[in-house]
């Protein structure tokens, strides 16, 4: 290839920006649903379904993979939530964006909060949902999440060419770490990204 000044201004000039390498990443959208009842404000949970291939047993909110046929990140967290929680996006309103997150396993998740309205309408899908719960927005608004850390080790594969670095197989690694939050509602256990996502939700009502 060829390429003179002017050739890479105009290839630079049509570039837009995006995080690097995230077409190879998979993009998922989640909604953090909140219901009103007759005690306040309550954050809507879903316990996977057991006969679930990946992650069965385990709290989430309502999301998924974004499909080529979704519009956007929001469109693909209404359908998913209405899929699985067996409503109309009718009853959804007050769809929010929160910020997105990136996690270090090539995941890109866009989460959303959104009201309920009409809560007995809930059928969940039985195929992707055991059992739904609710927890009192209050609670997480006086209860910090327990956060520990999970240590990577760093281990280059077997060919990996250490004499074409500086220090060689003496290499200073810089280790990373991943923060997993917990939340513990009665004998229920909130973590991972779905604990994640609440303290950021939670951290923009307390602002």
């Amino acid at each position: 290839m060829n390429l003179n000044l002017e050739s890479i201004q105009t290839k630079l000039k049509s570039h837009s920006p995006t995080i690097l390498g995230s077409e190879k990443f998979s993009k998922y959208a989640v909604m953090v649903p909140l219901i009103q009842k007759e005690d306040g404000i309550h954050v809507l949970f879903e316990v996977r379904s057991l006969k679930l291939r990946r992650q069965p047993g385990e709290i989430c909110f309502p999301g998924g993979r974004i499909d080529p046929q979704d519009k956007d990140e929001k469109s693909a967290a209404i359908r998913e939530t209405v899929e699985e929680l067996g409503i109309k996006s009718e009853n959804l309103s007050g769809v929010f964006p929160l910020d997105f997150m990136i996690s270090p396993f090539g995941m890109m998740i866009y989460p959303f909060a959104a009201f309920i309205d009409n809560p007995e309408k809930i059928n969940p899908n039985d195929e992707e949902v055991e059992e739904v719960f609710t927890v009192p927005l209050t609670y997480f608004l006086t209860h910090d999440p327990d956060i520990y850390n999970i240590h990577f080790k760093v281990e280059p594969e077997e060919n990996f060419p250490f004499d074409l670095i500086v220090g060689g197989e003496n290499y200073n690694w810089r280790t990373r770490a991943l923060d997993e939050y917990f939340y513990l509602y009665e004998e229920k256990a909130i973590w991972g990204l779905t604990a994640k996502i609440l303290s950021h939700f939670i951290e923009i009502l307390k602002q």
